[in-house]
């Protein structure tokens, strides 16, 4: 049936299913479990929502996902599969593809639909913890893993890649937050056989063409076919034909060329640009510019570092200050730490960007807070 539309969900989500129920107008609604039984419900929706109505009209399959939140409420995204399918059109290569990336999020979406696409192979996850992914990619010998930044560290904080063959990975894309050099240089060595590739898109654009400059570069070049791309006061502008159909409940956020400020702040080398950071985790520090992306690179490569994400606190003098959140390997005395980490920052960058606070969290509170696209402000 083409007049419908798709709203998957996973059970990460499971405290806000009623909202999002509500907000995507679902009248029915399919449970799985793990061992593949499923149950059947209808919903009814107290919300009428007139963007879906008029789409249903048109009678072509439709996809509605949510944003992650991190700029306040989260939105409902509906997108025309039709617009999403045409840059499958061309032949391409499958790849036995490790399904990491959350299918109730469109690069998760992207990928299984590229994969079956492509006539590759959808691998699965039990979980997406780093001893269980290595495995399957032993066991499955995938070609492909689709990651974050995010897991990449905890994998290399884990260890466990030394206890499995990942030879037989062949591409590793990432994207959704800034990939610190420092933790792109160790990746290299954990897949020897792997080219790595930055990969960037939005749910409302969806997914743009992007060549990295080299294995070892944060240098990207994107766009291509049906995307178009402008940099104004050193942020990303995107126009593009696959383009969503609207938000659900947020207001349209393209101008009247079709134009979308993505709200990422790059700066340009030639073809290639460096996303140093959204323009809203941006620190300013006595009218310094200040991204967290850089600082957290210099602190990964301390000793001792597991993970790290930095953040901005108020400042009655300055404004804003930077604090860091840390993750250690093994157990030290916090007054020790910051001392240390203090030394090793301004050996590496200006006074104005070195870290005056620190906190030791363990590492669940850590992978909370770097799953976010863009850090919450945090007060003193």
């Amino acid at each position: 049936k083409s007049k419908a539309i798709l709203v998957p969900f996973t059970t990460a989500i499971k405290h806000e299913l009623p909202e999002f129920i509500e907000i995507a107008g679902v009248t029915c609604l399919f449970r799985f479990d793990r061992d593949d039984h499923w149950t059947f419900e209808t919903c009814q929706s107290s919300v009428q929502n007139h963007l879906v109505e008029s789409f249903l009209e048109r009678d072509v399959p439709g996809l509605i996902v949510f944003t992650s939140g991190s700029t306040g409420k989260p939105k409902g995204i509906l997108q025309d599969c039709e617009r999403v399918m045409r840059k499958f059109v061309e032949e391409r290569p499958g790849w036995r593809t490790v399904l990491f990336l959350m299918l109730d999020h469109f690069g998760g979406f992207n990928t299984l639909l590229s994969t079956f696409a492509y006539g590759g192979t959808a691998v699965c996850l039990p979980d997406r913890g780093s001893e269980s992914v290595c495995r399957i990619i032993q066991q499955s010998k995938a070609t492909l893993l689709p990651t974050t930044p995010t897991f990449i560290n905890l994998l290399i904080a884990s260890r466990c890649y030394k206890d499995f063959d990942l030879s037989s990975v062949k591409l590793i894309t990432y994207g959704t937050e800034v990939m610190p050099s420092s933790t792109l240089e160790k990746v290299r060595g954990i897949f020897p056989n792997a080219t790595i590739k930055q990969t960037y898109g939005l749910s409302e654009l969806g997914v743009l063409r992007s060549k990295s400059e080299s294995d070892d570069s944060v240098w990207v070049k994107i766009g291509g076919d049906g995307f178009e791309t402008k940099i104004v006061d050193n942020i990303l502008w995107v126009r593009s034909e696959a383009n969503m159909v609207g938000y659900l409940n947020a207001p349209n956020p393209f101008n009247e060329e079709g134009w979308m400020c993505t709200g990422d702040y790059v700066e340009v080398r030639g073809e290639y640009m460096h996303i140093q950071g959204r323009q809203s985790e941006m620190i300013n520090v006595g009218g310094q510019k200040v991204f967290p992306a850089e600082i957290e690179n210099v602190l990964l490569e301390a000793d001792n570092i597991q993970e790290v994400t930095v953040v901005g606190i108020q400042h009655p003098v300055m404004g804003k200050v930077v604090k860091a959140i840390i993750t250690l390997n093994e157990p030290e005395e916090q007054f020790q730490l910051a001392e240390r980490l203090r030394g090793h920052c301004l050996a590496r960058m200006a006074r104005y960007k070195v870290p005056v606070k620190y906190e030791i969290v363990n590492a669940g509170e850590q992978h909370s807070l770097r799953f976010k696209k863009i850090r919450k402000e945090i007060l003193p």
